[in-house]
């Protein structure tokens, strides 16, 4: 039996985290959120899977907290009190106008969810988790493509991993644990490796607007 008012709280604040991060220009604001969310989505193999008694969902769920909800804010908020940022003043996309964008993708994803036929019996908010990761996935890539601080875009990454993580403990409770925790290992990688370079960039350009490094010339 699933634990049905914790995965209803995990739906909400899934939720209620991608607006948030799409109508916020303050950064440190951003990171809590995104590590918020992190957190909330840890919790999906122990609360769709604790109740059969293994051990994999509970190691899943705290190492994916402790990367998630410790370690990329962690190094996120050493981006920022290294280069100054505080807000995303410029995105290509304005804060109101993406969360439109952030409901139409919610919507867009209920849609696409009626249209699946999920395998064996499912729970009405185990189902919901479906379009809620799907759309969690679409939020982020609007992220990365729509703000112009490397930071913002760097949370988007770590959005649209939590939309994939979301659908695939949702749907897929039989993948082995090595092959969870080999994604979660990759996206640690991920966000290392473009902390220390947004890190480098403003170290070097006195900003992290990526937006402006196609003026460089030579």
């Amino acid at each position: 039996m699933n634990d049905t008012a914790g995965t209803d709280a995990v739906l909400a604040l899934l939720v209620i985290t991608d607006l948030l991060l799409l109508g916020s220009g303050r950064l440190r604001s951003c990171i809590t959120m995104a590590a918020l969310q992190g957190v909330v989505v840890s919790l999906l193999p122990v609360l769709l899977h604790g109740a059969e008694g293994a051990v994999r969902p509970w190691i899943l769920t705290g190492g994916s907290m402790i990367l998630k909800g410790a370690v990329f804010p962690w190094l996120l908020l050493r981006v920022l009190r290294e280069s100054g940022v505080r807000r995303e003043v410029e995105p290509f996309v304005g804060h109101t106008l993406s969360v439109v964008a952030g409901v139409a993708a919610l919507m867009f994803s209920i849609w696409v969810g009626t249209q699946l036929n999920l395998p064996g019996p499912v729970a009405p908010n185990q189902a919901l988790m479906v379009p809620a990761g799907l759309a969690t996935l679409l939020i982020g890539l609007f992220l990365i493509v729509s703000r112009r601080t490397a930071v913002t875009q760097v949370l988007g990454y770590i959005v649209l991993e939590n939309g994939i993580y979301t659908v695939g403990v949702t749907l897929v409770g039989g993948v082995p644990m090595l092959v969870e925790l080999g994604v979660l290992m990759d996206v640690f990688v991920a966000v290392f490796i473009m902390s220390i370079a947004a890190y480098h960039i403003s170290r070097e350009f006195d900003h992290i607007d990526v937006d402006q490094l196609n003026q460089l010339r030579g």
